[in-house]
């Protein structure tokens, strides 16, 4: 079991690192949600980087990404399951593009935290409003 707090970072690492690359701008969005959620505030913001290291490393080691969900599972109390999966969002829509595999790993948490498909849906939507990149205006 993970505290909540390593879990919820976990899920943001998942995500972020999905598609082979934690880019700088998904590193600092980690950072921000950690320091902003009222979720974190007892959570030591220097243990950041040694808690996103642990997680990739057993992402690239032999552990499966399903048994780090089911680790991940097993250690978020109920009441922030859909907090988890709103983080995750955040994190995928921030670079302005949801990859394949980000994607498919949004649909492996949602499914290992038992998230209902219409709530989920209007998260996913939510977060990509969010992060909508202002469209060009032809001048008038």
């Amino acid at each position: 079991m993970l505290h909540p707090h390593h879990a919820l970072i976990y899920v943001m690492v998942i995500i972020s690192a999905a598609d082979r690359e934690m880019t700088d701008h998904e590193m600092m969005m980690i950072g921000s949600i950690v320091r902003q959620l009222p979720l974190f505030k007892d959570f030591p913001i220097e243990n950041l980087p040694k808690v996103a290291a642990k997680c990739a490393q057993l992402l690239s080691s032999k552990s499966k990404i399903k048994e780090v969900l089911q680790t991940i599972k097993q250690s978020l109390p109920l009441t922030i399951r859909e907090t988890a999966y709103v983080i995750a969002c955040d994190i995928a829509a921030a670079d302005g593009k949801i990859s394949h595999e980000e994607a498919r790993a949004l649909e492996l948490l949602r499914t290992h935290l038992k998230i209902d498909q219409l709530i989920s849906s209007a998260i996913e939507r939510t977060a990509k409003a969010r992060y909508m990149p202002m469209p060009k205006i032809k001048n008038q």
